[in-house]
């Protein structure tokens, strides 16, 4: 379980304060995929990476199954299984080598690796191709391969950033796919992405980030009722156009 406690983060651009995230709190429960939405620059990533405690917050803190980043960065990441659309493969080595490899970066027994591997083959439809070079792969087949490293140690918790960035329709639905496998092994799933539409398709719960604020939190039907209006695009597209200078709306629709 993923519990965020009034993060807040402030970097210096051009020698000017740029708050990127500004006093967030959310929590992911076990087997729930919850959304963190919003455009480019809403401070998805830093929030993803103070999750991972890759990044360390000004204000706040995070527990992933109730150890606190700040306390056991090291432990932590053990439990963390982490999906980007910037993550690359190893050109020179095979698949089943690199899936092996990362298996091994996290100490997974070889019996236990090699048999997660073959599940996840098969899951994934990446057994035809298990060892042929990684640079060989088309883009779709790349995509497979990342989803299958980021459980090769079995964490309790996954993190989606951009997920579907740059895949076409075929390869996004193996990602709504593979997520909704995770659901169903009981995974804490936060998911970072401005695909709006795609987020209706596969999140329990939702929260609106704009201006490194969370505007709206809550299930979808939560926010069509704070909103009136009926879809993720919708409510966006209000907050923008009448909202740009207002102070932030919170709710606490869905906190634990």
């Amino acid at each position: 379980m993923i519990v965020a406690t009034h993060l807040r983060k402030q970097f210096v651009v051009r020698g000017k304060p740029l708050v990127a995230v500004n006093g967030i709190s959310f929590h992911v429960k076990e087997g729930e995929v919850y959304g963190l939405l919003g455009p480019n620059g809403a401070g998805k990533t830093t929030s993803i990476r103070m999750v991972m405690g890759l990044l360390e917050p000004d204000e706040g803190y995070v527990e992933i199954g109730g150890m606190r980043t700040d306390q056991h960065a090291s432990l932590i990441r053990k439990e963390l299984g982490l999906i980007s659309t910037n993550d690359g493969v190893y050109p020179w080595l095979s698949v089943r080598e690199m899936l092996l490899y990362f298996a091994d970066l996290y100490a997974v027994e070889v019996p236990i690796a090699k048999e997660r591997l073959e599940e996840l083959a098969g899951l994934l439809g990446i057994r035809d191709f298990l060892d042929q070079r990684c640079s060989t792969l088309s883009t779709g087949q790349k995509q497979r391969v990342t989803l299958a490293r980021g459980l090769m140690h079995d964490p309790p918790v996954m993190l989606l950033d951009e997920p579907t960035r740059g895949l076409d329709v075929v390869g996004s639905q193996t990602v709504f796919e593979f997520i909704d496998f995770l659901k169903k092994r009981g995974k804490s799933v936060l998911l970072s992405t401005h695909r709006l539409d795609e987020a209706e398709r596969v999140c329990d719960r939702f929260g609106l980030l704009h201006h490194g604020t969370i505007r709206y939190e809550g299930t979808l039907s939560d926010l069509r009722a704070l909103t009136g209006k009926e879809h993720l695009v919708d409510m966006f597209i209000d907050l923008i156009q009448s909202d740009r200078t207002q102070a932030p709306i919170s709710s606490s629709m869905g906190a634990a």
